[in-house]
């Protein structure tokens, strides 16, 4: 089958190869049939290794498609059902499972290290025990998530990852108040999804912040009440807030220095919410003082910050009905052949999110 393989960290360009196989399918494992997949910043970041992510590995893990195949002992889905890969499945008896946070289950993170795929030169990874650049990928049964039939496999793709992140950090993590004030700062299909978050919650002043110019003016569409280039982040929390800051402020983009910007433009008292993945050696400074005096909550967001499966329910509801718009998140459409050029402009900014039809 097709597949589109990174041979090594630090490349950027992917190879797309005709003679990988999808392997490891037994008891306990699923065939998915990929249909159509997200391009997410996170893939950019395993490509560049600010995300630990072995190589040689097939990038992608916001995927949708049909079953093809269960092992024994498989009984939730069948051949034949409409599937979402959901990367960080919860195996329901760990610690972390047990208390309700099924969003910090490790056991999809063990599967990380086996690989998913071969071909004639060895061994293959997929990203996040996934890897969506693939026409099939073997997984865990708990990684097909049952959709309904209404759902296009583009939509199901997003809510794999991108959606349930931005929505979840807004509904679940921060629980943004109506009527509070809120900056979002990353305004990429994730940083959008946090901005339709916090408008479903009422909030009453939601700024978009991103250096380019498309993504601003995206971000209006989907609930943004004024957009603003980073430079202009300081005026536009002087004439929302008086100066003192926004209730919630969202980093969306993974790095220190956005997420002190994020930090100082929250008001004491006020909460920052991290959504941004971010490297291992870039650390954010805070004083002690600081920390004290000003009491402002810092609240990492994991996938959305809760039970996955129920957010994913919950997603489809609101996209029923209307009060969420994901067709609009798409605003590019490639084949396998032209996941490069994709590639390149997530790099500079000009995709929300690229499907890739499979």
């Amino acid at each position: 089958m097709r597949a589109a393989v990174l041979h090594e960290i630090g490349q950027d360009k992917l190879d797309i190869l005709d003679d990988v196989e999808a392997v490891g399918f037994g008891p306990g494992k699923v065939r998915i049939r990929v249909r159509a997949t997200g391009l997410c910043h996170s893939d950019l970041s395993a490509m560049n290794g600010v995300l630990p992510q072995p190589a040689p590995f097939v990038p992608g893990h916001e995927g949708a498609g049909e079953i093809l195949e269960v092992g024994d002992g498989v009984s939730h889905v069948k051949p034949g059902d409409r599937v979402v890969v959901c990367w960080l499945p919860a195996c329901g008896v760990c610690p972390a499972c047990k208390r309700g946070q099924t969003e910090l289950c490790l056991a999809g993170f063990m599967n990380a290290g086996t690989p998913n795929f071969r071909r004639p030169g060895g061994d293959i990874f997929g990203m996040a025990g996934t890897g969506t650049f693939a026409e099939e990928v073997v997984v865990d049964a708990g990684c097909a998530v049952p959709i309904p039939d209404d759902v296009p496999f583009d939509i199901a793709a997003l809510i794999g990852c991108g959606v349930t992140t931005g929505l979840g950090a807004a509904l679940n993590t921060a629980d943004v108040q109506a009527g509070s004030s809120v900056a979002v700062i990353g305004c990429g299909g994730v940083g959008i999804s946090a901005i339709q978050g916090a408008r479903l919650q009422g909030a009453a002043e939601i700024v978009a912040v991103d250096p380019v110019l498309s993504r601003r003016e995206a971000a209006l569409k989907f609930g943004a009440t004024r957009a603003v280039s980073p430079d202009e982040l300081a005026d536009a929390k002087q004439q929302v807030t008086g100066g003192e800051g926004f209730d919630y402020v969202f980093e969306v983009v993974g790095r220190s220095a956005t997420a002190r910007t994020a930090y100082d433009t929250t008001r004491r008292g006020g909460t920052m919410v991290v959504v941004g993945a971010g490297a291992m050696d870039d650390n954010l400074q805070l004083n002690m003082f600081e920390l004290f005096f000003d009491e402002k909550r810092i609240l990492p967001s994991m996938y959305g910050g809760g039970d996955v499966l129920r957010s994913y329910e919950r997603t489809i509801a609101l996209w029923r009905a209307g009060r969420v718009d994901l067709a609009g998140l798409i605003t590019h459409r490639v084949p396998l052949s032209g996941i490069n050029e994709a590639l390149d402009q997530m790099r500079t900014g000009t995709a929300l999110r690229t499907c890739i039809e499979i």
